[in-house]
């Protein structure tokens, strides 16, 4: 679950819970290209003060417009929720900014329950995923635990979303590597955790808003609760420390687990923990090292930047093409280097 949306369900609980007036939008369907993706939440108030997003801007102003008292307007109304269509023609996707062809279908709840609302957040909070639904026809809203996360669904009777928590890193190590990686998750909305059994590593981390555990690391993947939304990267570079949090983390669901290191320690890490920890090729699948797309990165920030790319393609389901992986553009560069060579020679 996105960290906007988590914004939009806390403020419209607090509007709500304030006596406010409010609509609750979600993007419901979508055909063509589209600025938002299904599921994506606003939440718009009488006077017109809005906190996420359905588009690009402009169909948040029609709705301001449309329900709000901000320009003279009766403001919003009760009643059952509504299905609204915007960009149906070119004319339409031209006027709401909509991308060429573009359709969004919006599912519009006037004046949810605060209290439904505040159940939802509380379970979030917990840690726990949970199936909203919504029935159009009676109003009627149902929470339910999931025991994991499911597609969102919208059949015109019925809108399906299952929420959960908001995407969390646990970095191992607090390196200078690790403030840029940190900083960079916090602005696309992770809740970031720092691990680190040295004292003097820790007490010198610099970026707020970053919970630290001073602890050995397999333990706290172990106490972490790791789910389908945690991604786990090592960045020590002591395999004391980084060994032992990622055979922990391969028993985990974890979306991505990576560990820094040339191909050379790369490969290192890979036939120790093969040798002595009775891995195998096919477990260490999903261990990712060297970490990154390629992008000729030699910084910290830089280096930071390349890994913040492949965790974001991992959390959003896009297989990367082999040659943006520095493995594979490495190889690349030293059979370009090594033909150089033999031309020169």
């Amino acid at each position: 679950m996105e960290s906007i949306d988590l914004l939009v369900l806390r403020t419209a609980r607090d509007w709500l819970a304030a006596g406010e007036h409010v609509l609750l939008a979600t993007v419901a369907r979508t055909w063509g290209s589209s600025p938002r993706p299904v599921g994506s939440m606003m939440a718009l108030r009488n006077d017109g003060r809005v906190v996420g997003s359905v588009s690009g801007g402009c169909i948040e102003d029609d709705l301001i417009h449309r329900y709000t008292t901000a320009y003279g307007g009766e403001g919003l109304r009760g009643g059952h929720p509504e299905v609204v269509r915007y960009g149906v023609t070119a004319d339409e996707a031209h006027r709401f900014g909509l991308p060429c062809g573009g359709t969004l279908e919006l599912v519009f709840e006037f004046n949810p329950s605060w209290q439904s609302l505040d159940e939802v957040l509380g379970q979030l909070d917990s840690g726990h995923l949970v199936r909203r639904r919504l029935v159009l026809a009676s109003n009627e809203v149902s929470l339910e635990h999931s025991p994991a996360p499911e597609q969102f669904s919208f059949d015109g009777l019925q809108m399906l979303n299952t929420l959960g928590p908001g995407y969390r890193l646990l970095m191992i190590g607090a390196g200078a590597l690790a403030e840029y990686l940190a900083t960079m998750a916090l602005f696309n909305g992770f809740k970031v955790t720092v691990c680190d059994p040295r004292p003097e590593y820790v007490e010198t981390w610099s970026v707020s808003g970053v919970q630290r555990i001073v602890g050995m690391p397999d333990d706290v993947v172990r106490d972490f609760s790791v789910d389908l939304r945690t991604c786990i990267v090592a960045l020590s570079h002591d395999p004391k420390l980084d060994d032992l949090a990622l055979l922990e983390a391969l028993q985990s669901p974890a979306f991505y687990i990576g560990a820094i290191g040339s191909r050379r320690n790369s490969q290192q890490r890979r036939e120790r923990l093969i040798e002595h920890f009775g891995e195998t090729e096919a477990s260490l699948q999903r261990l990712r090292g060297p970490i990154g797309i390629y992008i000729g990165s030699k910084t910290p920030a830089e280096i930071a930047v390349s890994v913040m790319a492949e965790i974001l393609a991992a959390k959003n389901g896009v297989v990367l093409p082999r040659d943006v992986s520095v493995t594979e553009a490495k190889a690349l560069e030293d059979r370009v280097t090594l033909e150089l060579e033999k031309e020169l020679v």
